[in-house]
């Protein structure tokens, strides 16, 4: 999890908030980690092997394209110490996706970037960066359009008692921040926590529920993706996505539980939560009410969206900091992925490098040293999410002659 567009708060990293981990050490000139973008020389440049054999990238360069195409043309784009027009960007990628139609090889790649391209990569103290990879997906939830015995629990619209305290236009330059609440009457108070929604039922008259479901922690993963699909009995879904939140911290129920002694810290992971609940049914109400945090959802007619406004593509789009990381460019990362058997259990990790872009942000990727990669749907992505946490490489990449 930006999200941001479309999915505002949690396409941010899944196993970074399970586990409680907040990021390397913060110093220089970005958050996170204090490294900087700097341009490479053509030697020191990766080798450019793509474990996907290019399927769906035409896809995602598309999207990028289509978003820097819109961006006002005057804006400049910053890459490292360059400054770019989109226009400029955007043709660039076009003659790359124009050039992966063929599917090169790694050398025929090797010399298209370097005959055509500049690469980039973070430094950290003249050494380059380690990037801590995680994973997001997209949840499928089993559910109903109406409230049965089974399927009880609400997926809730944006209830109407909530409003926001804009300060952005305080004169007196105080607290400039948007304050999520309610307005009781008298008095601007916060927002009801989690615990309140689910166990008081305290919105129950002022949010309307737009699909039941039947799996509390699975409702909870999807607060916690901030986008999904409902599917219902009869084969047909919806798509859900975050609208708003209760504006109240988000805890981790990982580290929650790390701190119980329940999970092993070197074992966390959203397999394990899912495991650990499971096999302690009555402990499941106050672990989740353990984050007050809660998610508001909208109905939509796509999947999931990114930051950049532009449709998510599995293993192709990634999230980074917007703050540090130049939106829509094209990216070249190298990590491990898990590898599994039929039942998706993870039997060993295996290395992998491949295009991607970045194309969505989220809370919890601060800085040049995280990224998460947007796997999809389906159960290889569920396992990928959740237990992803790899560190490896991260290029950028652009094309302007």
């Amino acid at each position: 999890m930006s999200r941001l567009t479309g999915r505002c708060f949690c396409l941010f990293a899944l196993l970074l908030f399970l586990s409680g981990f907040t990021g390397l050490p913060a110093s220089g000139a970005q958050p996170g980690c204090g490294a900087e973008i700097k341009r490479l020389s053509s030697s020191d440049y990766p080798v450019f092997s793509d474990d996907l054999d290019y399927k769906r990238l035409d896809t995602a360069l598309a999207g990028s394209i289509g978003y820097l195409k819109n961006l006002p043309q005057g804006k400049k784009i910053k890459v490292g110490p360059d400054w770019y027009l989109p226009s400029v960007l955007a043709a660039g990628f076009e003659r790359f996706s124009d050039f992966i139609t063929t599917r090169p090889e790694s050398r025929a790649v090797a010399g298209y970037v370097a005959a055509h391209g500049r690469v980039y990569t973070a430094f950290l103290r003249s050494k380059q960066a380690d990037v801590l990879f995680t994973g997001y997906f997209e949840p499928e939830l089993a559910g109903s359009r109406t409230r049965t015995s089974r399927f009880c629990l609400p997926v809730y619209s944006r209830p109407d008692d909530l409003v926001i305290l804009d300060q952005s236009r305080n004169s007196r330059g105080l607290n400039k921040k948007k304050i999520i609440g309610r307005y009781s009457g008298k008095l601007f108070a916060p927002y009801y926590d989690r615990q309140q929604i689910t166990s008081e039922n305290a919105i129950y008259d002022h949010a309307r529920v737009i699909a039941w479901v039947a799996d509390p922690v699975a409702l909870f993963f999807l607060h916690v993706q901030g986008s999904g699909r409902v599917r219902f009995a009869d084969g047909a879904s919806i798509n859900v996505h975050y609208d708003i939140s209760n504006g109240l911290p988000y805890k981790s129920i990982g580290a929650y539980l790390i701190r119980k002694g329940k999970i092993p810290k070197a074992k966390m992971s959203m397999q394990a939560i899912y495991e650990y609940l499971a096999a302690h049914p009555k402990e499941i109400d106050e672990t989740l009410n353990y984050n007050p945090r809660y998610i508001f959802f909208r109905t939509a007619p796509a999947g999931v969206t990114g930051s950049i406004g532009v449709p998510l593509t599995p293993g192709r789009s990634v999230a980074l900091d917007s703050h540090a990381a130049p939106a829509g460019v094209l990216l070249f990362i190298s990590a491990k992925k898990p590898v599994c058997d039929a039942s998706f259990n993870v039997v060993s990790w295996t290395p992998f490098s491949r295009f991607t872009l970045n194309q969505d942000t989220g809370s919890a990727i601060k800085g040049l040293c995280r990224a998460d990669i947007f796997w999809g749907s389906g159960d290889y992505a569920r396992v990928a999410a959740g237990h992803m946490k790899e560190r490896g490489r991260l290029y950028y990449i652009v094309f302007d002659r």
